[in-house]
This record gives C-alpha cells, sequence and structure tokens, in this order.
C-alpha cells in the first residue's frame, strides 16, 4: 500500500489536480446525499415513507435524465458556463422544497425534480480533466482508480455529514448547508485554469452525441447490471440487518463494502497494468460477480461482514477500468457527455436494483435479495462477452504520427502520450 501512497501522493502533487479532486467532491456532495436528505425532510414534514421514497425517486431519475444532457453541453460551451449555472439552480431547487414543504404536492415535486434535473455533471468534467492536468497515460489511469476510491468516501462520509447537521440543526439546514457547499466546490473547480481553459475536441454533428459509439453501448448495458447489483445489495443488507434485530448491522455491512473497495481500488491504482483494459474489464467484472455469490450463504454478523468487504474489493478496480474504457470509446468531442452516461447508467441500474430487491425479499427471503446481486453481476459480464466485438476496437484513437497530440490546447508541454485520448483528440 506504500507504494500506492506514494503514486496517488504524486498525482496530487501536480498544479491544480488536488483543489479539482476536493472541489469535484464537495461539488457532488448533493448528489450523493440528495436520496437520504430529502427522505429525511420529508419524514420530518410530516410527510409518509411513501411520499419520501417517491420523492427520492423523482430527484434520482430526474438527475439521470440530466447528467448526459448537461455532460453534452459540457463539451460544446465549456464547464465554467454549464457547471456552475446548473449548480446554483439545483440549489434553488432544493432551497425551495425547503420554503414549500410538502405542501402543495406538485410544487414539491417540482422543486425537487428541478433540483436533481441541474445537478452538474462534475463527475464526468473531473475525468474529462485529469488528461490535461496529469500528461502522461500512466498517470491518468492512476488517477481514475483514485477517483474512484474518493467517490467511496464520499458516498461514505456523505450520509454520515447529512446525520449530523439534522442531529446538531435540523433537516432543512441539512439540505441548505449540503447544497451550499454544493454550490462552493462546483465555483472552486470552474475558477481553475484547467477547467477554464478547457475545450472538447471538434464534434461531428449527430443527434446521438456519445450514444452512436458501438463499444460505450456495450459498456453501458453491463454497468446497468453492475448498478443493479449494488442497489439491490443496499436493501439485501438491510433485510439482513432486520432479520438480525439490529439496523446498526447495516451499518457495519455497507461500511464494510467500502471499505473492500478502498483496498480493492487502492491496490489497482498501485501499479501499471498491461493489455488492452476492455479484455481487463471482463476479468475484473468476473470477480466481481464472484465476489456477490457468497453472500447468498447469509452466515452470522462477523462472517457475513467479511463477506460484505470481500464482495466490495473489485468494486472500484472496475468501475477505474471502466472509465478508461469509456475515454477509448467515446467519439471525438463527447467526452464529459459519455463519462455522464456511464454515471446516469450507473444510478438507474442501481434504482432498479432496489425496485427488484424489495419484492425478492418479501417473496423468498433475505437470501434471494442477495442472489439478485450475484445474478446481475453475471449479467454484466455476458453483456461484456457478447459484445467483444464492439468494445475490440476503440471508436477512436490517436495515431503515434498524429499533430493533433502535440496541438493539444491544454497540452502546453507536449506531455500526452502517442495513441492516448484525451478531451481534445480524434
Amino acid at each position: 500500500m506504500a507504494a500506492t501512497a506514494g503514486g496517488y501522493a504524486d498525482i496530487l502533487r501536480a498544479p491544480h489536480a488536488l483543489r479539482l479532486l476536493v472541489g469535484t467532491l464537495v461539488g457532488r456532495l448533493p448528489n450523493g446525499t440528495g436520496p437520504i436528505a430529502i427522505m429525511v425532510f420529508t419524514r420530518a414534514e410530516g410527510g409518509s415513507y411513501s411520499l419520501a421514497g417517491a420523492l427520492a425517486g423523482v430527484y434520482g431519475l430526474a438527475n439521470a435524465i440530466g447528467q448526459p444532457v448537461l455532460g453534452r453541453a459540457v463539451d460544446l460551451y465549456g464547464q465554467p458556463r454549464v457547471q456552475l449555472p446548473a449548480a446554483v439552480v439545483s440549489a434553488l431547487g432544493m432551497a425551495l422544497l425547503v420554503l414549500t414543504g410538502t405542501e402543495p404536492l406538485p410544487l414539491t415535486y417540482a422543486a425537487v425534480a428541478v433540483a436533481g434535473l441541474f445537478t452538474p455533471p462534475l463527475e464526468g468534467g473531473l475525468r474529462a480533466l485529469w488528461p490535461s492536468v496529469l500528461g502522461r497515460e500512466d498517470r491518468v489511469h492512476r488517477a481514475y482508480a483514485m477517483d474512484a476510491v474518493a467517490q467511496e468516501v464520499m458516498f461514505t462520509v456523505g450520509p454520515l455529514l447529512v446525520t449530523l447537521l439534522v442531529a446538531v440543526w435540523s433537516p432543512s439546514a441539512a439540505l441548505l448547508v449540503i447544497n451550499a457547499l454544493g454550490v462552493l466546490g462546483a465555483l472552486s473547480v470552474v475558477v481553475s485554469e484547467p477547467s477554464r481553459t478547457w475545450r472538447s475536441a471538434p464534434r461531428d454533428a449527430h443527434w446521438l452525441g456519445a450514444l452512436r459509439s458501438p463499444g460505450l453501448l456495450a459498456l453501458l448495458g453491463s454497468f446497468f447490471f453492475v448498478g443493479l447489483a449494488l442497489g439491490s445489495i443496499t436493501v439485501a443488507a438491510y433485510a439482513y440487518a432486520e432479520d438480525h434485530g439490529s439496523e446498526s448491522v447495516y451499518g457495519w455491512l455497507m461500511a464494510a463494502l467500502g471499505l473492500g473497495a478502498l483496498i480493492g481500488g487502492g491496490l489497482y491504482g498501485a501499479r501499471q497494468w498491461a493489455g488492452a483494459p476492455e479484455r481487463r474489464l471482463r476479468v475484473l467484472v468476473a470477480l466481481l460477480a464472484l465476489g456477490y455469490l457468497p453472500l447468498v450463504l447469509t452466515p452470522g454478523v462477523v462472517p457475513m461482514t467479511a463477506l460484505a468487504a470481500v464482495s466490495g474489493v473489485f468494486l472500484a478496480p472496475a468501475i477505474a477500468c471502466a472509465f478508461i474504457v469509456v475515454d477509448r470509446h467515446a467519439p471525438r468531442g463527447t467526452v464529459t457527455e459519455a463519462f455522464s452516461w456511464l454515471v446516469t447508467t450507473f444510478g438507474v441500474g442501481a434504482a432498479a436494483g432496489t425496485a427488484v430487491a424489495g419484492p425478492a425479499v418479501e417473496l423468498a427471503g433475505t437470501a434471494a435479495s442477495f442472489a439478485v446481486a450475484g445474478a446481475a453481476g453475471f449479467a454484466a459480464l455476458l453483456v461484456l462477452l457478447a459484445t467483444r466485438r464492439a468494445l475490440a476496437v476503440p471508436l477512436r484513437t490517436a495515431q503515434p504520427d498524429d499533430d493533433v497530440v502535440a496541438t493539444s490546447e491544454n497540452d502546453r508541454n507536449g506531455a500526452v502520450e502517442p495513441g492516448f485520448s484525451t478531451g481534445h483528440q480524434a
């Protein structure tokens, strides 16, 4: 792990890198905590669990729609013109929710929809910036792994922050503070030099945008099922905790899952990987699926916690590898949109997983809901195997003699390796 820490420290010492990573994580707090913050606020206002779930669902659906749309806008108009205004409008939507409460319902739903729809695509934007900030391909790939690990930290710390704000202040204050922090995070990113000067490569006009890439479509199909697996585990873990008479068990299981992802992401980022990332992704998704299978055994709390940690080990590496594949297969000039589609597909899959796992618990018990995760993991692998031809050759690759590599607007030192694509390359 020392080599991992040293590699990540090398990345964070690069100009602007730490600021961009922290700014993006803070800017994404509203997205990572939105559903739980909305549910807590709705219950505090006297709303039912059904209403709380419906509002959280509307937020998630609006977010899924908005991410690729705003990602395309970023590719067309640049980051500052889209990211910061979107963050402000999203925060105003949440402020409207706090102001109106749960009555009248149409206005409540509209406020939540606006907040979700205008959530800025900071996650995709950061991955589009890494090549211009870090230059060398190996450093960018390590940054993708670090990014995946950081996301796990954010999704662990975010709900804890909401809980703390609710305990110290109120559910309304939690919503307002989280979204104010989100605006500040977006502001920190867009005023940085890499964000201000980044420009997407010229793109061919096409209404499908990034979705015209067969390889990207194959990846999205696979990661829908990866998201479904993770979403089903959140429901199955809660059912397991109820079976064992303590809600705290749920926290232990999810913390173990996150710890496993942190360890796996750290080890994955510690070395350089040879060979095509598409082939490596198939291996990682296969191992991820295998890791979910033992959860069906539902043993005692201690061994179950250990199994949860093991099941998370290959999650961050699979996500980090998927980032590389996205960059290789995104059509020219669509890199932010392509990354945003991955975020959206994963989120929709997770929502589907929660919807499927609930009935599985009621019909066949907790073990069946964990079986949903295992089945979804293998479905993700089958998609990758069935689409090997589409994933074999990236849609766009820069040739070693392609002078666009040397003249990239943000590659002032000519540091980008030949054959490595950025947002400015074909």
